[in-house]
């Protein structure tokens, strides 16, 4: 087994050491190559590429991807983010009919769909939301679908069309705990993204929502925070290590223990969350067929 430690700009001068358990597998292999092949040919963007995730070898040698629609430019700054901040181009409408073609071809058993933040659009993206789940269905009807979804800035309306598609998972992610959201999210309300979920779990989907540790919260405030996510209908919550991802984001505070990941899964459960994915490694999407 080949093995890369993961990429940290913690300081511009300095390589700090990772923990042991924070090593991931080198992306080789023949459907490794063969899904990065189709993610180049139909021009698709993945959160897997953007957001610098440390599991991409793992995934995409099992032949799966989490797509990101709606460009690769977000008009959000959060400060823990890879994706790319600025003014977004003009969505392509054909990139639905793109992703559910890859999908189809790369013989996806459960797809994961996110995007990045379209606040600059009166629906938020919601068609494209739609319109993607929709016709991965008609395709690949026999597909699960996940599908991250960003804030809306309370837009209801923008969040009921992109959840009406027929998808069976929608997920949104919190990110961090109550304290640390104007450093971490400083566009977003901790109270809203809690009400979106709700309002989410009100029109009877299944709700996901995700935390990073290693800012600096306590152990506290992720109880805190799960007793939140639990009261406002979430489902299933994934809890994996922040990784600073260049040196002009947030620094991390901590490398959380392997240990203290297993404590938060085992609390998550005792208070009443359905499944909870909790580890260092672990990210939003990373083995999201396992919450269905």
């Amino acid at each position: 087994m080949v093995e890369l430690p993961i990429a940290d700009s913690s300081t511009p001068t300095t390589r700090t050491r990772k923990p042991d358990w924070l090593r991931v597998k080198l992306p080789i292999g023949p459907e490794y190559k063969r899904v990065r092949k189709l993610v180049d040919e139909y021009k698709l963007n993945t959160i897997c590429q953007s957001g610098n995730c440390p599991n991409m070898g793992e995934c995409w040698g099992a032949g799966t991807a989490t797509f990101m629609i709606l460009g690769n430019t977000c008009t959000r700054s959060c400060s823990f983010c890879a994706v790319k901040t600025g003014r977004p181009n003009e969505y392509d409408e054909d990139e639905p009919r793109r992703v559910a073609e890859a999908i189809e071809l790369m013989q996806v058993k459960h797809a994961v769909i996110t995007s990045v933040n379209r606040d600059e659009l009166k629906d938020r993206g919601a068609e494209i939301w739609y319109e993607t789940v929709r016709q991965v269905k008609e395709r690949t009807p026999q597909t699960t679908i996940e599908t991250l979804i960003p804030d809306t800035r309370g837009n209801w309306e923008a969040l009921a069309r992109m959840i009406e598609g027929g998808q069976e998972v929608v997920s949104h992610n919190m990110e961090t705990v109550k304290r640390l959201y104007r450093k971490v999210r400083p566009q977003a309300k901790y109270d809203r993204s809690l009400e979106q979920i709700q309002r989410t779990k009100d029109a009877g989907m299944r709700t996901k929502s995700g935390i990073m540790v290693g800012l600096g919260e306590t152990p506290e405030e992720v109880y805190e925070i799960m007793d939140d996510l639990i009261a406002h209908g979430c489902d299933v919550l994934t809890i994996g290590q922040y990784l600073q991802p260049t040196k002009l984001h947030l620094e991390v505070a901590e490398f959380v223990t392997p240990e203290q990941f297993a404590d938060y899964k085992a609390v998550g459960l005792e208070k009443g969350l359905n499944f909870v994915e909790s580890g260092p490694l672990v990210r939003s999407s990373y083995h999201a067929e396992r919450h269905l």
